[in-house]
Order: C-alpha cells, then sequence, then structure tokens
C-alpha cells in the first residue's frame, strides 16, 4: 500500500487511469446487470420452474464473501414474517429434498463441494436456481435438471453481487415470499452509479465521501435493523477485499454487547474531555481511530426502537438512512445501499493503492 493520496479522488484523469481494471465501471453496471438476470429468467421461464406448492423450506447457499453476503441480505429482507423457514448456508444440507426450494450462488466454476451438494439435491428432487459461471462441474452439476442464470455482460463481473442478489430475489419473488420490482432495483442502481461518477466531486459523491470518511480509520458499520446490518456485512467484505480495511459490521443491538468497542464510540462522540485532542488520543492509544456510521433501511416498530436507543446514546452519530433518502422498497434500498458501499471502497483502494495502477506499479 502506498498510503492513502486524498486529491487523487478529485481528479477524474487520475482516477480513471489508476483504475486499471476498469473497476468503477464494472460496478456502475449493476443495473444492467440487473436486468440482463431478469432477462435470463423470463427467457428460461422462472416463474414455471418455481410453481410449487409452498415448500418445506428455502435453502441460501452461498459460498464465498459475495454470495454468503447476498444470501444473508435475501434472508434479512425475507424476516420476521417469511411463512417458510428460511437456511443460509455454505452447500446444500443432506437433508434437502423434493419438498425444498434451493438458491445458490458462486463465483467458482469447480467448486466439487458445492458441485457435489446441488448434484445431490436435483436428484432428490429439490428446486434448483443457481447463479455460477456457465461452464465447469457445479453448473454440470444441474444441467438439466435444474435452472442455471449467468449473465454475461462485457465490463461486467458476471458473479457479482448485483447478480447473486437479484436471481435470489426473482427467486423468492416466484415463491410469493416478497414482491421485487426489478425494474425500480435496476433504475435505483441506475441512479446510483449516476451519483458515484468519478467525474463527480466529493462533496456531492456519496461514495467519494465515504471514502474520504473510512480513510485512515476503522469504519463501524452499525445497521440499526437486520436488513441494514446484513448489507454492512457487504460493506466490511468490499472494505476488506479492495481496501484492505478491517471494518466492523453488526446489528446495532448487538455492537452494544461489545462493551468496550461502544464505550470508546461514546467517549469518541460525547468527548470525555472538552480539552481532549482526538488526534492525539488515538495516536497515544487512548482510544482507537474508529468512523461509526449507523445505517438504516426499515421503518417498522421495531427498527424505530433501536434507532431511538441508539439516538440517545450516540445523539450526534452520522445515519444513513436509506428510507429516507430514497423513499422505495426495500429490496431496493438495499440494492443501493451495497453499491455505495462498493464503490466508497473502491474510491478507497484506489486513493490508497490497493487497487488499480499505484499499487501494481509500487509492487513491480
Amino acid at each position: 500500500m502506498t498510503g492513502f493520496d486524498d486529491t487523487l479522488l478529485d481528479d477524474p484523469v487520475r482516477l480513471a487511469e489508476a483504475d486499471t481494471e476498469a473497476r468503477l465501471r464494472a460496478a456502475a453496471m449493476a443495473g444492467a446487470q440487473v436486468r440482463a438476470s431478469a432477462e435470463i429468467a423470463r427467457e428460461q421461464d422462472l416463474a414455471r420452474h418455481l410453481d410449487v406448492d409452498r415448500p418445506r423450506a428455502l435453502v441460501l447457499a452461498g459460498r464465498q464473501g459475495t454470495g454468503r453476503a447476498a444470501m444473508r441480505v435475501i434472508a434479512s429482507l425475507l424476516a420476521p414474517g417469511c411463512p417458510v423457514p428460511v437456511v443460509v448456508t455454505d452447500v446444500v444440507p443432506n437433508w434437502v429434498g423434493a419438498l425444498d426450494v434451493v438458491y445458490a450462488f458462486t463465483a467458482d466454476p469447480g467448486d466439487d463441494e458445492l458441485a457435489v451438494s446441488l448434484d445431490r439435491a436435483v436428484r432428490y428432487g429439490a428446486t434448483v436456481v443457481l447463479t455460477a459461471p456457465p461452464e465447469g462441474p457445479v453448473a454440470a452439476a444441474v444441467a438439466g435438471r435444474g435452472l442455471l442464470i449467468s449473465p454475461q455482460l462485457r465490463g461486467a463481473i458476471p458473479e457479482s453481487f448485483p447478480c447473486a442478489l437479484i436471481t435470489g430475489l426473482l427467486t423468492v419473488s416466484g415463491l410469493n415470499l416478497l414482491p421485487v420490482d426489478v425494474d425500480l432495483v435496476a433504475d435505483q442502481l441506475d441512479a446510483e452509479a449516476e451519483r458515484n461518477h468519478l467525474g463527480h466531486e466529493s462533496f456531492v459523491n456519496p461514495a467519494k465521501s465515504l471514502a474520504l470518511r473510512w480513510a485512515e480509520r476503522t469504519p463501524l458499520l452499525w445497521g440499526l435493523d437486520p436488513v441494514a446490518a446484513a448489507v454492512a456485512g457487504y460493506g466490511a467484505h468490499a472494505l476488506a477485499a479492495d481496501a484492505a480495511v478491517v471494518a466492523d459490521a453488526a446489528e446495532y443491538r448487538h455492537a452494544v454487547t461489545r462493551v468496550a468497542l461502544h464505550r470508546a464510540v461514546v467517549n469518541e462522540h460525547t468527548g470525555s474531555s472538552i480539552f481532549a485532542d482526538p488526534e492525539e488520543e488515538a495516536q497515544d492509544g487512548v482510544v482507537p481511530r474508529i468512523r461509526l456510521l449507523l445505517v438504516a433501511i426499515r421503518t417498522d416498530a421495531a427498527a424505530s426502537v433501536v434507532r431511538r436507543s441508539a439516538h440517545e446514546v450516540l445523539p450526534e452519530a452520522e445515519v444513513l438512512d436509506m428510507a429516507d433518502e430514497l423513499g422505495v422498497a426495500e429490496p431496493a434500498l438495499a440494492a443501493v445501499l451495497a453499491l455505495r458501499m462498493e464503490m466508497a471502497a473502491l474510491y478507497l483502494g484506489l486513493a490508497s493503492g490497493t487497487v488499480g495502477g499505484r499499487y501494481h506499479s509500487v509492487q513491480a
């Protein structure tokens, strides 16, 4: 890592030159990936494939960071009123049979463990929907017996978070467990990508603004509701994957049980002394160099209780309220929040040298 260069973020020419793998462009294609997945689902008649009685269980199998995060977001969107048990897992369990529906995601076409579990699931009669590369043992495991949705868009990352999320949402929508407006999700992602365009200066670019606030800090991404916390988990994954930053992601009600960390956050936001210098204290090891972001998606009674509790303890804490900002349905809010965090992590990685040309030139 070469150190954080904040001037890079407001220099579109240098940003474009640094982004040698066109990662920002790929992230901005999230809306297009959603439309491509939906189109393939229509062509392959996903609705007919899911024309089953209410399943005994819905199994969400996500293998690596992106897939696992997407499955947790889907499960949180379904809870707490889902009439079907939802199981989030790495591979399809041995007990899955003809009464169950499986949605699986992997970016690894040669994942033998997942392939074996998918083969067993389809042999036992389970309804299987898969997002994975179109070739390899994983795709072959469901060929002719399950449904494979793998959009191929030039310049996009086929096995990305939007692909994992939207196919899962299409699956639960097809089972009448959660209504999803795919066009709305895609349109909102397009709008978010435009807001975060590299040509926009930091003060009007939400992703760049987040990157600046997270720079040289340990981000704490605490959700005021389960959906926001699940998306925050993906944000923590993106920060580690793209910016080499370790972040803490949790529901606020769980975060308060991390007593020392929560105390440090309270001290930082309330000020243990009016004469204290946070920078000096951080350098001396008195408090960690942390940056708290409270994230909200849901507006129900339970979320409101948690929010009031957090506000009483941390009245000056920054709150990113996606429902208040956009006013659309939860699936779209979750998708937009995930994209914002992903692009913030990319901007932070580009400015720190962990993504793109600056990093590779140093390694050479």
